[in-house]
């Protein structure tokens, strides 16, 4: 259960191949705005396991302005008296081109427990990671264009090529993430309609590839469903298990900069 935090946090963020988006602009359509925040509800058939959420504010790091992304997740209800989670993520990443400037991970699942703090420079690629548990501060080169997890979401969803995404195309990403470099691909399904609490929503189908030494396998286990407008949330997180499957679903949102797309029959 504690995983699926990270695959929400992670997996939102997966899309598109950095060679597309270097030759890409901005989207003329900003998708989010300050004060934008999302729930979703983490759920095992009919029991409610956990939340996550994200919310998002104007700040200023060493004088620049930015927007401050906050995540946050943790276990309710009966599985919190099994295995207690509290998450914590931030990032501060640059208004216009939406690079990270700073991370930070503080996690309590079940007594693991991680601090850490990174710190980007993208002018000399590095990376400088700071382990508050363990008193370690470590650098670390980065590649170009390095996303964190969580401004990996906003990013892609400003330079989001809708218009040229193609069916069964996969697209990947550069992420740094505790003291790593990661490459993630993500494989598009197509369009699909599904059914939420707030009724029917289009959305554009992704499952992710994972690379696993120099291999890149698919996860068949996993996909995601995002809004098909210009909000480009996520709706739809599913992890299938051996008995049966955990689903993360959209649960509320307030001050989404555009209309919330439902189809009425």
């Amino acid at each position: 259960m504690n995983r699926l935090f990270t695959y929400f946090f992670l997996i939102i963020q997966l899309g598109y191949s950095q060679k597309n988006l270097d030759s890409l602009c901005p989207n003329n359509i900003n998708s989010f705005q300050e004060g934008e925040w999302f729930q979703l509800r983490l759920h095992y058939g009919p029991f409610n396991a956990s939340y996550a959420s994200l919310s998002l504010e104007r700040d200023t790091i060493k004088g620049k302005p930015v927007f401050h992304a906050k995540g946050f997740g943790e276990t309710t209800g009966i599985a919190r008296w099994f295995f207690k989670v509290e998450d914590y993520y931030e990032s501060y990443f640059d208004e216009k081109f939406i690079y990270p400037y700073k991370f930070i991970r503080d996690i309590n699942e079940g007594g693991y427990t991680k601090d850490i703090e990174i710190e980007f420079d993208h002018r000399n690629g590095t990376a400088l990671v700071n382990n508050k548990k363990k008193g370690e501060i470590n650098e670390f080169y980065v590649e170009s264009g390095v996303q964190d997890l969580i401004s990996s979401f906003y990013y892609l969803r400003n330079f989001f090529p809708k218009d040229k995404l193609k069916k069964n195309e996969s697209f990947n990403i550069n992420m740094f993430f505790d003291n790593e470099n990661y490459l993630f691909k993500l494989k598009y399904l197509g369009n699909e309609v599904i059914s939420s609490k707030f009724g029917k929503i289009n959305c554009l189908k992704f499952r992710p590839i994972v690379q696993t030494g120099r291999v890149f396998e698919e996860q068949e286990s996993i996909t995601l469903w995002v809004s098909n407008d210009d909000n480009r949330l996520p709706i739809r997180l599913q992890a299938d298990i051996l008995v049966g499957s955990i689903k993360a679903d959209l649960e509320n949102f307030r001050n989404l900069k555009h209309p919330f797309k439902i189809i009425v029959d």
